[in-house]
């Protein structure tokens, strides 16, 4: 059962009639979130996802439908959820915002260059299908915005862009070499490297803050049923994401290794600044594929040491952690006002004791 606290949210009315909070909200975490402490909401209205900090850990990017806008934009705001501003530029749909470590740009992913409308969603009798929309390219630009630039010109999907924190490589996923593959490339854009060649779906990547190792989320079709509907959804630009495992590679490609087997859809991985362990999202305890009910977990990066961090019965995921390991960032559908929202959440981070030095 949700409990919240006492506490009447400051709003503001934007010129589109949508309420989104002037103050963050402060939400009690459920009885079992015990590494999770002072939650606030940093979003209010619409569908706010994949949240990720500065290296500063002073400003959040993040991508959103909401009023006047009917798909995905990028946005950023203050940790505290003031100063909202759109910066990807206007048409398409745009996905996986991110921050250079300096601060000065960003890089997101747009089909703004296909059409500026908002690309069709997938025919529902597939069942739950992600769409790999072919005018999907990577972008840079200006942290306001301004100055955009194309870092990916091949015919069909390039999206999902993360920077290493040392800014010299983005990793992203491609479909250039006729499956779904993570890559990297120079920062401008030069010299993109296939890091992944196994059959099946591999993506959602992040660097070690080390910078010498990528966790990233992949399917393996094994069965010769699970290949022809792999092959066959492919064909039409989509993926089924039902059974995803949480990998972990080398950053030139090397020395892979499956942390989970659960067969459950586990994806979003991201290190925890310790180096030592890494934090998802998986349904594995709710296996439905069309189940909302999504919780964050924390596993070693040798596989074991599984740990339950939410305990809400929606949607938790797209977590990620400050520098410094204090406060953790993650969507959540937990104090909706409306079904099927979700929205951005921050809290300080309680370190479990076993993970403790």
């Amino acid at each position: 059962m949700k409990r919240t606290m006492v506490f009447i949210p400051l709003v503001v009315l934007t010129l589109s009639g949508a309420l989104y909070l002037a103050a963050p909200q402060a939400i009690q975490p459920h009885a079992k979130e015990t590494q999770l402490r002072n939650i606030r909401q940093l979003t209010s209205g619409g569908e706010n996802a994949e949240a990720y900090f500065s290296a500063d850990g002073k400003q959040i990017i993040f991508q959103s439908t909401r009023a006047p806008y009917k798909c995905d934009q990028i946005f950023t705001m203050n940790t505290d959820g003031s100063n909202v501003k759109r910066v990807s530029i206007a048409g398409g749909r745009t996905t996986c915002g991110y921050f250079t470590p300096d601060g000065a740009r960003i890089i997101y992913a747009s089909t703004h260059l296909g059409t500026p409308d908002c690309p069709p969603t997938p025919d529902p009798s597939l069942g739950y299908v992600w769409p790999l929309y072919r005018a999907w390219d990577v972008f840079s630009a200006r942290r306001d915005g301004s100055d955009i630039r194309r870092l990916t010109s091949t015919d069909g999907y390039d999206a999902e862009g993360t920077i290493s924190p040392d800014g010299k490589k983005i990793v992203f996923t491609s479909v250039r070499d006729g499956d779904i593959d993570v890559y990297d490339m120079n920062l401008d854009g030069s010299q993109p490297r296939r890091l992944t060649n196994e059959l099946g779906y591999d993506g959602g990547a992040f660097h070690s803050q080390d910078n010498q190792w990528i966790v990233y989320r992949a399917s393996r079709p094994r069965t010769p049923e699970e290949v022809t509907q792999y092959k066959n959804l492919f064909a039409k630009d989509l993926v089924m994401p039902a059974k995803l495992e949480i990998m972990l590679m080398r950053a030139d490609g090397s020395q892979k290794r499956q942390l989970t087997s659960n067969g459950a859809a586990n994806f979003a991985p991201y290190f925890h600044p310790n180096g030592r362990q890494i934090v998802f999202a998986s349904n594995v305890n709710n296996p439905n594929p069309r189940s909302p009910n999504f919780d964050l977990y924390l596993i070693n990066r040798d596989g074991t040491g599984l740990q339950q961090i939410t305990f809400d019965e929606g949607f938790d995921g797209f977590p990620m952690f400050t520098n410094d390991g204090k406060k953790m960032i993650w969507a959540s559908n937990r104090h909706a006002a409306n079904p099927g929202e979700t929205n951005v959440f921050i809290a300080d981070w309680v370190e479990p004791a076993s993970s403790r030095n």
